[in-house]
């Protein structure tokens, strides 16, 4: 009950300064911060993410995707925080601007632009404002950019400070000018190795004037100590009079490239000479372009907002044509050490996969480039074909800790993998993606359940000894959830087979008639063999009917959901299971109850000051995508009535919130038409 009392408090908090003022769906600004109660909001551009921080002119993170090392917990390979590239001083006639000296400080996140900004007076003397962003059109790039609106004239100071993270090991520091007749270009660089040894993580950055060449800020490098360097200049400002500079730089890794150290300094020069106007005008483009598939409600302006804020986390942490795949907490910290689950394939994936399919194939190919290690895996517990990890990080290995059971036992990782390989091809109709990519997927985990199936007669070809989607039912047997998604597995592999013209596996059909789905007795689906009715982390038997195709009868449904909802407990379980009751209740045409649960799926986890999300209600530990995955599948596959067909994508009939007037899915699938629901 404590937990509950504070969750809504948190709760009320992060509404206060929202609803002060009149809600803008596309920009969240906030005032009065409070540093002692601060969830950061990333800037990321599927590549790099910065965190902001209630301090003026501080980064909490930086985390460079796919950038893993074998440290910290439980003996696996993590998360990596890479340079501290954007974090600056300003001093004022020699005064260096902070918390206790400034006043009215505002922040803002512009959704459309993926554009933090924050803006204080400084005394009587100016207001400043700065704005960063992970620029869109260039994967490893940023951009900050500052403006000083003076009052009376002063002299300013502006330090960029490189600062390397604590895991780092054997750091280099660089200072470099290149001159030439029309530019002169400072480089602040910086390189380390990962905390093994494995990796080589490297950061370089510049400072963007306005001034003629040969009329700009003489640049001083200082070194600090081995783990931080900076650049600095001065200028002096005359009264009533502006100034604006900017730092661009760059973050890669030898995850990424062949040569990081020279390659960062290549990238910073790139932006240098591309310059501000250009950098923003791109990052701009590249945004709009992204929302052109867009989710629309008519009546509830705070959902509108929130599902921006949803929709814009999860493009931000993914990006196309790349083989990397968006862990529970995204690019927003080293939560869960960047691992990847099933949160990706059957959270965050759908959403993706509709909007912008080039998005959802950078998650299908991550899988795919690790099919041999999902062979070896099953190899090593004596199975064929292929069984995924339940933690997957760089190689496709389990990462999972050893003391956690998910790891050797959460079985249906494997199903998930391959449903959104057929889904895929499902909405792009790709056949040459399914024969080269998609069949492999579908073939290798097909023939993993056909080896882990124990055949006990007609009707039971159980699956024992897994941990449920309901991770709080340990080594059960016959799991609700497990035991459905490996029969969609194996039905879509034979569906595949069809499509290329491939004799299927006679054993897929034999082995998937024939695994058993566990009835109570009053009917209700049983979550597992030894389910009595305890409370549950997360849905499993619900999803049965979405997202598969298991149960499709209606009052079945209804049964199902009448059960299982009230055996979630309001504390310590994670914010999906709520989303797919609101969509199964606006699939059966209960827009009343569809709403409830929409709202509980979210607003008790919303922190401030940028109702980013906790995993758990009264949690802390932002930002969790795989919850606004789930809201916007309810979004969408619910209020929206979108259904993936194996012809493509469809709409059903789903009842909408009273108050909302309409919903329209803005650019859907590959011929990127809109669908609408009206009430």
């Amino acid at each position: 009950m404590k937990r509950i009392i504070i969750g809504l408090l948190l709760w009320i908090q992060s509404h206060t300064s929202v609803h002060s003022q009149e809600i803008n769906p596309w920009k969240l600004s906030v005032k009065d911060i409070n540093p002692t109660n601060y969830h950061g909001i990333t800037m990321a551009n599927g590549m790099i993410g910065i965190v902001s921080a209630p301090e003026p002119f501080k980064i909490k993170d930086v985390v460079l995707a796919g950038t893993y090392d074998l440290y910290g917990r439980g003996r696996v390979s993590n998360f990596i925080r890479s340079f501290n590239l954007l974090q600056m001083y300003l001093e004022v006639d020699g005064q260096r601007v902070n918390q206790s000296n400034i006043k009215n400080m505002k922040q803002e996140i512009d959704f459309k632009t993926a554009t933090f900004t924050c803006s204080f007076d400084y005394a009587d003397k100016a207001t400043i404002t700065y704005s960063y962003m992970a620029l869109r059109h260039l994967p490893y790039c940023v951009l900050m950019n500052v403006r000083v609106q003076a009052k009376k004239a002063i002299h300013i100071t502006a330090a960029s400070v490189m600062e390397a993270p604590d895991a780092l090991r054997d750091v280099e520091n660089y200072y470099n000018e290149i001159d030439r007749p029309h530019v002169t270009i400072s480089l602040l660089t910086s390189t380390a190795k990962s905390p093994t040894g494995k990796l080589q993580l490297c950061a370089s950055n510049t400072f963007l004037f306005n001034e003629d060449h040969g009329s700009e800020p003489r640049i001083i490098h200082e070194m600090w100590d081995n783990n931080m360097h900076l650049m600095k200049f001065s200028k002096s400002i005359n009264a009533n009079s502006n100034y604006e500079f900017s730092i661009a730089g760059s973050s890669i890794s030898s995850a990424h490239h062949d040569d990081p150290l020279n390659e960062a300094e290549r990238m910073t020069i790139y932006v240098k000479l591309e310059g501000r106007d250009r950098l923003m005008q791109f990052h701009t483009k590249a945004w709009n372009d992204l929302w052109k598939s867009n989710i629309a409600i008519e009546g509830d302006t705070q959902a509108q907002q929130d599902v921006n804020n949803m929709l814009y986390h999860l493009y931000s942490f993914v990006r196309e044509g790349t083989s990397l795949s968006p862990s529970p907490m995204g690019l927003s910290g080293l939560g869960y050490n960047g691992h990847v689950f099933w949160d990706t394939e059957l959270w965050m994936y759908p959403a993706l996969l509709v909007l912008h399919p080039e998005l959802g194939k950078s998650l299908v190919e991550y899988r795919y480039q690790r099919l041999d290690a999902a062979r070896r895996n099953a190899f090593s517990k004596g199975f064929k074909g292929a069984m995924y990890p339940w933690e997957s990080a760089g190689t496709g290995v389990e990462e999972t800790p050893v003391w956690a059971l998910s790891g050797p036992f959460e079985h249906h990782i494997t199903a998930c993998v391959a449903i959104a390989a057929w889904n895929y091809y499902a909405v792009t109709q790709d056949k040459n993606w399914l024969r080269e990519k998609g069949y492999p997927i579908l073939k290798e985990t097909a023939d993993f359940w056909c080896s882990r199936v124990e055949r006990n007669g007609p009707g039971h070809y159980d699956i024992k000894n897994v941990v449920a989607s309901d991770e709080w039912a340990e080594n059960v047997d016959n799991d609700a959830f497990t035991n459905a998604a490996a029969k969609e597995n194996l039905e879509y592999a034979i569906e595949a087979s069809k499509l290329l013209n491939m004799l299927p596996n006679d054993d897929w059909s034999q082995v998937m008639n024939n695994i058993p789905i566990l009835k109570n007795n009053d009917g209700v689906t049983q979550e597992h063999a030894s389910y009595h009715g305890e409370g549950i982390k997360q849905a499993d038997v619900n999803l049965l009917a979405y997202p598969l195709h298991q149960i499709k009868d209606p009052m079945q449904i209804k049964k199902d959901l009448a059960y299982y909802e009230t055996r979630v407990p309001n504390e310590g379980t994670p914010a999906m299971t709520q989303a797919v009751f609101t969509t199964l209740y606006s699939r059966l045409g209960d827009g009343s109850n569809a709403l409830k649960w929409f709202k509980d799926a979210y607003l008790p986890n919303v922190l401030p000051p940028f109702r980013v999300l906790a995993e758990t209600k009264g949690g802390t530990n932002p930002y969790f995508a795989t919850g606004a995955g789930g809201v916007l599948q309810s979004v969408i596959y619910g209020f929206g009535g979108i259904e993936i067909t194996p012809l493509g994508i469809t709409q059903v009939k789903s009842a909408l919130p009273a108050q909302w007037k309409s919903i329209t899915l803005q650019g859907i699938g590959t011929l990127r038409k809109d669908y609408s629901n009206k009430n």
